[in-house]
């Protein structure tokens, strides 16, 4: 058994934990969440953590590993939507780590898979009985986070990617009309830009000139005092807007199709995950019908796809264990 400084370093939150790693199990001892934007800078926040770690008697471990949504360049990852870039040597050397491990966050939770139960986990899609190879993880939350995980013939080793960053790539007219209409305020739309929270957003004012429907008063104050992307996701499961429940049938269409693009570009006969804070608050939406037609509508490619395992991951501390697992693996030694 290790202990270890485990942390989920995203563009709305950061989360660091003290935890135990015995073999795949994780036990986390002490978490504190943080409001990321409140932080100029990644240091201060783990300056806080490690007083509170000291203040609650608990031993600083000699091994932190994080797992940030930002690609990692080295020992250094420079924030996606957020303004921080973490050095691992400098922060290493600053406060006396003997390991200093920096994934990105997609990968970090990669390597969190195995220590999930079968209740961290909703089937969308049984696949094959026989389903193996590779696996890929779609992540959609603050960004739109992929990764992949090889199959060696014995086990899966994850690696990185930053294809959330690829190009949107419009399937009929209202989506052409879409990336038309998001053209007129960004110079490249990525998948990202339409398949995360500030996507949920960017579709529903897009549909909402498209269909030409004024918004109602009650749902123009809520846009202006809450979370948008939770006012337009709740107005849609409560059934009180129709451009509202537009939105989030085309967003979990879009979600599907991308989804699709990583598992064939992945090749992820072993299966594909559903992660990140959106998945587990719209259940009832990935499992209606959209997410798999939007998922399968891949032409030749449909019997493929219909043998891939597909499960939402519903325990959102996978991204902490990830992280915890790769500090303790033999892969660390030369972190």
């Amino acid at each position: 058994m290790s202990t270890v400084i485990t942390g989920d370093i995203g563009g709305t939150k950061t989360r660091l934990a003290l935890a135990n790693v015995d073999g795949s199990r994780v036990q986390i001892l002490h978490e504190v969440t943080y409001r990321s934007r409140d932080y100029l800078q990644f240091t201060d926040l783990l300056a806080q953590f490690l007083t509170a770690l000291a203040s609650a008697k608990l031993e600083i471990p000699a091994q932190i590993a994080l797992g940030i949504a930002g690609p990692v360049q080295g020992r250094v990852v420079s924030t996606t939507n957020l303004p921080w870039t973490i050095a691992a040597d400098a922060l290493q050397q600053r406060y006396g780590f003997s390991r200093f491990i920096l994934l990105n966050d997609l990968e970090a939770t990669a390597f969190g898979l195995p220590a999930l139960s079968d209740e961290d986990l909703l089937t969308l899609q049984q696949g094959s009985p026989t389903a193996m190879g590779n696996q890929a993880i779609i992540a959609a939350g603050t960004g739109l986070g992929e990764a992949g995980l090889f199959w060696d013939g014995a086990q899966h080793h994850p690696f990185a990617s930053e294809g959330g960053h690829s190009s949107f790539s419009p399937a009929d007219a209202l989506q052409f009309s879409l990336l038309q209409y998001l053209q007129k305020s960004h110079t490249h739309i990525s998948w990202e830009r339409i398949v995360s929270g500030m996507g949920i957003v960017s579709l529903y004012e897009f549909l909402r000139e498209y269909r030409q429907l004024p918004a109602p008063v009650w749902l123009k104050t809520e846009l202006q005092t809450g979370d948008a992307a939770a006012v337009i996701s709740t107005a849609a499961s409560t059934r009180r807007d129709e451009i509202c429940i537009e939105t989030m049938r085309l967003f979990v269409c879009l979600y599907g199709a991308e989804a699709a693009n990583l598992a064939l570009k992945v090749m992820s006969r072993g299966g594909l995950y559903l992660g990140g804070g959106i998945a587990p608050k719209i259940l009832p939406l990935l499992q209606s019908p959209d997410f798999l037609n939007a998922f399968l509508n891949k032409g030749r490619m449909r019997p493929l796809l219909e043998a891939m395992p597909i499960k939402i991951i519903l325990n959102d501390r996978a991204a902490l264990y990830g992280p915890a697992l790769r500090a303790n693996s033999k892969l660390a030694i030369s972190s």
